[in-house]
């Protein structure tokens, strides 16, 4: 007799009873609720944030969708709900480009930055919490109540969910709402209603970032395999649905569609792009997001830095950054996911995004791969169909090392890595950019600074969006003095120092380590002169 069960296990099979199983999801995401709002609060800006604020501000105040074109409205929109509570001020007169733009909504016409942050963070913080209950009740119509919890706890413990679920970004949204739609596809094999409600949340990620579209086919024919009859209709639902999805977020900000934009053409198959039923301001966001694939990026993997991309370094990335109780209980729950109906709603989007994603030029963060650890969540669920009573056990072992290995990165989850690979303290020897340092932590190195070295001299070398004098920091760039005029304390960005050219290097290896702020930002002292 098999130990595994192929079939979706019953409600009922090990089930604690319902007020049980809810008090346990309510604990999961009060905590992840409460380390999402923790990092909201004390993070400074990351360097993607401040554009999409500003971009927000622009489309609810003059209905325009001129900046951040390469990305779909939707998610601004979202974080606009947030910021509607505060009386945002800006120039009707201002021209900059987008980057410009942030740095003006929240520096330089007397908002309170801290405020807008927070206020656009928040809504996403309520959306990811959201997408927990789907983990849960995606994983629970698939391997009973046991297995939902299971999987939650993976997706409220993790720490890049956490880390970019508290971010006023749209990496978590687009993936949640992928996942959203891939449940309700599943559960349109017994109710079809479920099928023009996945073409919403189709639709919604499709409206927040375009590398949805990779997901587009996988979930179109899972439209199709939901239903016993009219197949192509019920594909040509869930599409329409989408598609007019989109339509209405970019109508929602400007019912006349004004747009002016000039944008780089494109040739070959990238063409496709114009023929998509999608308003122009979408296709030509399309010809931006090419142009900004064909750049060459620097990548940094393992010590190496590097140009260009490669092709594994998403898998790497994922294998640093997951706790290690969640890589075995992923592994483990596609294995048995294989086996079972549900596969190809769990694990063909999965990977289908993921080999989307391994081709892109920009090896910058797992956060281009974060529905990873959504889907295999629920895949991990599964794990439960194995009917031996130590496999129960080793699972409750599991999920309890990723609890402290999470817990322990609190407050400090943008840079975690496993313990295999030594810890927060360590992912900046391996990684770089939104893996460790994203610009989060300024402020917190603006107290540090303040509290443990007054009085003395700063040289600053900053990755981020912030801007270091608005919080107290008066620094000068110790690249552009003589390095025997850099003296004092040489603060340094760890994504800095992972692309440090020869003369950073220099300084660097003249000066003592002294400090580190949030695992992301390291102090230096540099020698006194010769007498």
């Amino acid at each position: 007799m098999s130990v595994i069960s192929t079939r979706e296990l019953p409600r009922t099979t090990a089930a604690p009873a319902v007020h049980g199983q809810w008090t346990v999801v309510v604990v999961l995401l009060v905590q992840m609720a409460i380390a999402m709002v923790t990092a909201a609060v004390q993070q400074t800006p990351t360097i993607d944030e401040p554009v999409y604020v500003g971009a927000a501000v622009v489309q609810a105040q003059q209905h325009s969708l001129r900046y951040n074109p390469e990305h779909p409205p939707l998610g601004k929109l979202i974080m606009a709900t947030g910021l509607a509570f505060a009386d945002v001020r800006l120039d009707p007169a201002f021209d900059g480009d987008q980057t410009e733009l942030g740095w003006h909504v929240l520096y330089e016409s007397g908002n309170d930055p801290a405020r807008l942050l927070l206020l656009a963070r928040l809504p996403m913080v309520v959306l990811t919490l959201l997408f927990g209950l789907v983990v849960f009740l995606f994983a629970r119509d698939l391997s009973g109540p046991v297995g939902g919890m299971v999987a939650l706890a993976l997706y409220a413990l993790s720490p890049d969910v956490i880390a970019h679920g508290s971010l006023a970004t749209l990496d978590v949204p687009t993936a949640g709402f992928l996942l959203t739609s891939a449940w309700l596809l599943w559960r349109a094999r017994t109710r079809a209603v479920h099928l023009p409600l996945a073409g919403l949340a189709l639709g919604a990620a499709l409206a927040t970032k375009m590398s949805a579209l990779a997901a587009v086919p996988v979930l179109l024919v899972l439209a199709a395999l939901s239903v016993e009859r009219a197949r192509l209709k019920a594909a040509a639902v869930v599409a329409l649905v989408a598609v007019a999805v989109v339509w209405v977020s970019y109508l929602a900000v400007d019912p006349f569609l004004r747009w002016d934009i000039d944008v780089p053409p494109v040739s070959g198959v990238r063409a496709v792009a114009d023929w998509l039923p999608f308003p122009k301001p979408y296709r030509d966001g399309m010809h931006v997001q090419f142009g900004l694939e064909d750049r060459v990026w620097g990548g940094f993997l393992f010590g190496t830095h590097y140009s260009g991309s490669r092709w594994y370094y998403l898998p790497v990335a994922l294998l640093v950054k997951a706790p290690l109780g969640a890589l075995v209980l992923w592994l483990a729950g596609a294995a048995v996911m294989a086996r079972r109906p549900a596969a190809p709603y769990v694990l063909a989007p999965a990977g289908v995004l993921l080999a989307a994603a391994m081709t892109g030029s920009r090896d910058l963060g797992v956060r281009y791969a974060i529905f990873v650890p959504m889907f295999l969540a629920v895949a991990a669920g599964a794990v439960v169909a194995v009917r031996r009573r130590w496999v129960h056990v080793a699972v409750a072992g599991l999920v309890a090392l990723v609890a402290v290995s999470s817990l322990r990165a609190f407050p400090y989850y943008l840079p975690y890595s496993n313990e295999a690979f030594g810890g927060p303290e360590e992912t900046y020897l391996r990684l770089h950019d939104s893996n460790v340092d994203w610009g989060q932590d300024l402020g917190r190195l603006a107290d540090r600074l303040r509290d443990r070295y007054p009085g003395e001299r700063i040289w600053l070398v900053y990755k981020g969006a912030g801007v270091p004098s608005y919080y107290g920091i008066d620094a000068a760039d110790p690249r552009t003095a003589p390095p025997n005029r850099v003296r004092g304390l040489l603060v340094v960005s760890d994504s800095a120092i992972a692309k440090a050219d020869d003369r950073l290097k220099a300084l660097i290896a003249g000066s003592t380590r002294i400090d580190e702020v949030g695992h992301s930002i390291t102090i230096y002292r540099r020698p006194a002169p010769a007498r």
